[in-house]
C-alpha cells in the first residue's frame, strides 16, 4: 500500500490559505505639519523571524529608513499534530466525481492540526498596536476558513483557525544607537485533513433508494409501514446530467395477523 504516489498539496493549499487571511492588513501615520493620513500596506512573507531580525543586524549604519524594512509580517509552520478527537472510521469511504464525471472512490480524511506561527515585527508601538487591533477581534478563539483540498473531486472544507496565545517582546540591547524591534507574536492552530489516494469506484451509481418506516420498533406492535423510495429522472441519468428526482410512498401491511383487541405489555 505504502508506495503507491499520489500528492493532494493539503498542507500547501492550508498554508496558503492561512497567509491569504493577513496579505492585506495595512497601517496609517498622520505626516508631520498636517492631517494627511499615509497608508502603508504591512509586507507578509515565510520565513522565521530570526532570518528578518538578522537582517537588520547585518546593515553597518542606520541610515537606511526603517519603513523600507519595518514594520513587517512573517509567518512558518512549526507542528503538524494528529486530532484524535476528530477521528472517524479508517475504512468508511465516500464517492465523487472528478472534473470528467468519472465515479471516484475516497476513504474518509485524516484529521490533523498543523500549527502556524505569526510574528508581527515594528519600530514604532503603534504600528504593532494598529495590526494587533485588525486581528484579534476575528478569533474567538476560532475563525472559519472554507479550503479547496481537492479540485478534483470537488471536496471543500471548512477548516478552523484557532488563536491560540498572543505574547510580544521588546528585543532591545546594546548601546542607544542600536535598533528598536517590538515583536509580537501570534501561535495558531489550524485543524484540517488529509486524504490518502483516490481509486476509481468499480462499485457503480446508486440509481434507487428505498426507507421503510415503522410506526412502532417492536415488529409485534407495528403492524403498518411506509415505503419511501427515490430514483433518479430519467433513471440512466450520469452524475453530470440535468436530472430530477421521482418519489414515491407505499402503503403495505406486515404479514402478521392484525387483532385490534391485542394488548402490549408495557415496562
Amino acid at each position: 500500500m505504502l508506495g503507491t504516489y499520489y500528492y493532494h498539496e493539503v498542507i500547501r493549499r492550508t498554508t496558503i490559505a492561512f497567509a491569504t487571511l493577513f496579505n492585506d492588513i495595512h497601517i496609517r501615520h498622520r505626516t508631520k505639519g498636517s492631517n494627511d493620513l499615509v497608508d502603508i500596506k504591512v509586507p507578509l512573507s515565510y520565513g522565521p523571524t530570526q532570518k528578518f531580525l538578522a537582517r537588520l543586524n547585518q546593515q553597518p549604519s542606520l541610515e537606511r529608513p526603517v519603513q523600507k524594512v519595518l514594520p513587517r509580517m512573517s509567518f512558518e509552520m512549526t507542528n503538524i499534530q494528529y486530532d484524535p478527537s476528530r477521528k472517524t472510521s479508517i475504512t468508511q469511504t465516500f464517492k465523487a466525481c472528478d472534473d470528467g464525471g468519472q465515479i471516484k472512490k475516497v476513504f474518509l480524511p485524516v484529521p490533523y492540526n498543523i500549527g502556524f506561527q505569526l510574528s508581527m515585527m515594528s519600530k514604532i508601538e503603534e504600528d504593532t498596536h494598529q495590526v494587533v487591533e485588525q486581528i484579534l477581534p476575528f478569533f474567538q478563539p476560532a475563525f472559519n476558513l472554507t479550503v479547496d483540498l481537492i479540485d478534483s473531486i470537488g471536496e471543500k472544507r471548512d477548516v478552523p483557525v484557532i488563536l491560540d496565545s498572543v505574547s510580544f517582546t521588546d528585543d532591545y540591547e546594546g548601546d542607544f544607537s542600536s535598533r528598536r524591534v517590538l515583536i509580537y507574536t501570534f501561535n495558531f492552530t489550524v485543524k484540517t485533513y488529509l486524504f490518502g489516494p483516490i481509486s476509481d469506484s468499480t462499485d457503480g451509481l446508486i440509481r434507487k433508494v428505498q426507507v421503510d418506516m415503522y410506526s412502532n420498533t417492536d415488529i409485534q406492535v407495528a403492524r403498518r409501514e411506509l415505503r419511501y423510495t427515490v430514483t433518479p429522472d430519467p433513471i440512466d441519468a450520469e452524475p453530470t446530467d440535468n436530472y430530477g428526482y421521482n418519489e414515491s410512498i407505499e402503503d403495505l401491511f406486515d404479514a402478521l395477523e392484525y387483532s385490534p383487541t391485542q394488548q402490549t405489555d408495557i415496562p
